[in-house]
């Protein structure tokens, strides 16, 4: 599966021209999935609560256009006012106009969000082309609880050699509950190393692929972003690394991930019993 990040410089409280900016990358754009970074049609900052749109408004009737267009899973956030809650919202679109959401499960207190926007209550995981994917968005990053892959045990057997820390599975019959982490974000320069280091690690603890769009430039509050948007394979190595604004993809090998964790099953020693 390949995929393209478009580490986008966004323009404040400007949802057209925005989404005008996306759809010309799109053009060129020849992938599988899609991702653009967390509230792309109109910034972070104490505006979106005003700027939040209906749960069916012009940006999902757009990413549907688009989606179907290029042939694409297109996944992006943006606000959306729900009855009477402002959810910081991020929605995955299909080819054949299906979508779904997750809400950002923990809003950033520090700058005011989690004043005016809600949290989300649960996890989700959704599939496209066989992969089991884990959204998650900017903030949840650091809340490894919040993003642990959890893996479901089917009859294990084991058989032990004289080392019995060198036990050999007759079985190895389990299953984790995803395959990529995907993370949009609005993470500023100032905070860097957490960004690059946090998204290696849950890919490392996780075993998974792990993806992080970002933004790049300064936002309506001159806030520099220095972006650091990466495709980050299950070692944590990166595949891939953006600079400044622009698009980068990379190809998710799925045999290889199989192959990893077949050879390495840290998995089936995951502290299940903490919750």
């Amino acid at each position: 599966m390949v995929i393209t990040l478009y580490q986008q410089d966004i323009l404040w409280a400007a949802p057209a021209e925005n989404r005008q900016r996306v759809e010309r990358e799109l053009e060129t754009a020849k992938c599988d999935l899609f991702v653009v970074p967390e509230t792309f049609t109109t910034g972070f900052g104490d505006h979106m609560a005003a700027l939040a749109e209906a749960p069916d408004g012009p940006t999902l009737q757009w990413a549907r256009r688009m989606a179907a267009r290029h042939n694409i899973l297109f996944i992006g956030t943006w606000i959306v006012r729900d009855g009477s809650h402002c959810y910081n919202r991020l929605h995955w679109v299909y080819p054949d106009g299906r979508h779904g959401h997750y809400d950002k499960g923990h809003t950033f207190r520090v700058s005011g969000e989690a004043d005016q926007i809600s949290r989300g209550t649960g996890r989700v995981t959704f599939e496209y082309q066989g992969w089991r994917i884990r959204p998650a968005v900017c903030y949840d990053l650091r809340f490894p609880k919040w993003l642990r892959n959890n893996v479901e045990f089917r009859k294990l057997n084991f058989e032990n050699d004289e080392n019995t820390h060198n036990s050999k599975f007759k079985n190895q019959n389990s299953k984790l509950d995803y395959d990529l982490l995907l993370v949009c974000a609005n993470w500023p320069g100032s905070r860097r190393e957490a960004w690059t280091t946090l998204l290696r690690a849950r890919a490392i603890e996780n075993m998974c692929y792990a993806v992080g769009c970002n933004r790049s430039g300064a936002d309506g509050a001159e806030i520099p972003y220095t972006g650091d948007s990466a495709i980050v394979d299950y070692k944590g190595l990166p595949l891939a690394e953006a600079t400044g604004e622009q698009c980068i993809s990379a190809t998710l090998d799925r045999e290889r991930l199989e192959g990893f964790r077949q050879r390495w099953p840290f998995h089936l020693d995951f502290d299940q019993h903490l919750s």
